[in-house]
Formats: C-alpha cells, structure tokens, sequence
C-alpha cells in the first residue's frame, strides 16, 4: 500500500489526521499534511481509505 499526498492541493484540514493519526501528520507552520508512513501496514487500510475518501480537498491516493 501506498499514500501520496498533493501538497499543492492540501488546504490543512487534518481530517486524514483525524482518521488515521498513525499515517498523517500535519504540519502548523506550512499547514499541511506530513505523511508519518507512506506504506503503512495493512491493518491500518480501512482507516487509510477513509482518510482518502474524506479528504475534502481530495489531495490524498492510495496504491495497493
């Protein structure tokens, strides 16, 4: 699995942080999203795909 995020269309709404806070971060100063793990591990793939799905700037993929 693999998460990429678009810091181009990032608008620092932390809700990938909210739904996976063991794969997004978010940085204050830039306001945006850091990834903590761009592969993470399976067991996190639900709360992944639900970070994705909610992105509401839709600046988040995933990669199986």
């Amino acid at each position: 699995m693999n998460v990429t995020a678009d810091l181009e269309l990032c608008q620092g709404h932390q809700m990938c942080q909210f739904e996976a806070p063991d794969v997004f971060g978010y940085d204050e100063d830039a306001d945006q999203v850091v990834l903590l793990d761009p592969h993470p591990p399976v067991d996190l793939r639900e709360q992944v795909v639900r970070a994705v799905k909610y992105c509401p700037a839709m600046a988040l993929s995933l990669e199986d």
